[in-house]
């Protein structure tokens, strides 16, 4: 809340910072020099806090690491069938006693980050049901189906899904403890596939509680345990929502809640409680093109977006819509882009 009423201006922009260096996959690989990246980055963008990048690709490696899974077919990989509370349970304790080099990294890099005690040290985390279109090859299906009534007795494929936002939320819940225990004062929780492409609004709209069991259950959770562990949620979604969607999403009742450039930000400001500060969301995925958006349109989205929500009277930040992902041959581009939002007033 401080810092949105600071006038805080603030991208998540590490990945930017980090394809400036020559040997990115070593830096990854180690946490002093990660750290450093990251501390670099808060420095470059002037704000008090620290992200990691933001890849949501470290859990899955985690759980395809522990099912001996070739690291060149993890992309590809999918479950196959159900797993039992017992083999999920199982997989989470694997991960737990031996962390991934990428995650061990990452956690060396809070505790760098903490040490130096210059900036806040930000966690990142995938969430569960995001996780989950990521552990099965075919999630829409069962989770419309499941929308319409049917349920894991019903359906292998239900049961399945189910089995795999159980597994994810096991590995979540251990990796937001293993990044508090490194330092982190918060954590980024990314759930951008809880959107209309999985989610059906005539289904939700006719009484289904689809889009509550599997997204917001879950990650109420997370929210119980971050609290207990009194480190702060950052909640992000950069899918595309109804604002019924947005509503349930700010019953999280996050520090900061981080939507895509397709929302109206000062509109949602009625659906969310006044204590949520918004944080966003400058369209940065179409940054690496001056012919998608120009550095004064940039310049012109900045100044509105934040007259607007001056307006309208909720705690807000301006950012970036999702972390402003490096594009090779554009990062110049990119960058200057970041520096217009950042000094357009």
């Amino acid at each position: 809340m401080r810092l949105a009423a600071s006038g805080l201006r603030m991208p998540v922009g590490t990945d930017l910072v980090l394809h400036e260096k020559g040997d990115r996959a070593a830096i990854l690989l180690d946490g002093s020099r990660l750290g450093a990246v990251i501390d670099e980055a808060a420095n470059r963008y002037r704000t008090p806090l620290a992200f990691p990048l933001m890849d949501l690709t470290v859990e899955k490696q985690a759980i395809a690491g522990m099912l001996n899974v070739p690291q060149d077919q993890v992309d590809q990989w999918h479950l196959s069938s159900a797993l039992s509370a017992e083999e999920a349970a199982l997989i989470a304790s694997g991960i737990e006693g031996s962390i991934t080099p990428r995650m061990l990294a990452t956690c060396d890099a809070l505790r760098w980050v903490g040490g130096k005690g210059e900036h806040v040290p930000v966690g990142m985390s995938i969430g569960p049901f995001s996780l989950m279109t990521k552990l099965v090859a075919d999630p829409i299906t069962p989770v419309f189906m499941a929308g319409s009534g049917e349920t894991a007795e019903d359906d292998e494929e239900i049961a399945l899904i189910e089995s795999a936002l159980d597994l994810g939320e096991r590995i979540i819940g251990w990796w937001l403890r293993a990044q508090a225990e490194a330092g982190a004062k918060a954590v980024f929780v990314c759930e951008p596939a809880a959107n209309l492409a999985y989610f059906s609004p005539l289904q939700m709209e006719q009484g289904s509680d689809v889009f509550d069991r599997y997204v917001l259950a879950p990650n109420r959770r997370l929210k119980s345990l971050l609290d207990d562990l009194d480190v702060d949620l950052i909640f992000h979604d950069c899918g595309e929502l109804t604002d019924s969607m947005v509503s349930q999403i700010g019953s999280l009742c996050p520090k900061v809640l981080s939507f895509g450039s397709s929302r109206r930000l000062w509109e949602d400001s009625a659906l969310v409680p006044k204590d949520v500060v918004l944080y966003g969301n400058l369209p940065s995925k179409r940054f690496y093109s001056d012919e998608l958006i120009s550095v004064s349109q940039v310049r012109e989205m900045a100044n509105d977006l934040e007259a607007k929500m001056k307006e309208v009277g909720h705690p807000f930040i301006l950012g970036s819509e999702c972390d402003v992902l490096a594009v090779p041959g554009s990062e110049d581009t990119m960058r200057a882009k970041v520096e217009a939002f950042l000094g357009s007033t």
